[in-house]
Order: C-alpha cells, then structure tokens, then sequence
C-alpha cells in the first residue's frame, strides 16, 4: 500500500495529481493545500456566432 501523500489537507481522502491538484479543487501552494487563484473578471469573452441583422426586405 501506498503511504499517504504528505501534502494532504488533514481530511485523510486527498487524490493529489503530478501537478499538485486535489480532486476536490484544492491545488499545492509549495506550503500548504489551499484553494486555487480566482480567474480575473478581465477575461477575454469568446463569441460563439455573429449578430444577424435582418434587413427591411427580409422582413
């Protein structure tokens, strides 16, 4: 058997990946598990489909 990861957060169920991510969201910060950076508001929108302007002959 494999012994515990010693980077778990205290719970006793931590999955921990290659990269430091726990299965329940929490990501290794070099001390401590914690939870991961919020994303910035100032994020790119992606637009999935362009506008469609209907003309007055189209009706």
């Amino acid at each position: 058997m494999k012994p515990p990861d010693k980077r778990c957060c205290g719970s006793g169920v931590c999955i921990i990946n290659e990269t430091g991510e726990c299965w329940c969201g929490q990501v290794w910060d070099g001390e401590k598990m914690s939870a991961p950076p919020l994303m910035s508001a100032k994020s790119p929108v992606t637009v999935l489909a362009p506008e469609v302007k209907k003309t007055a002959s189209e009706g």
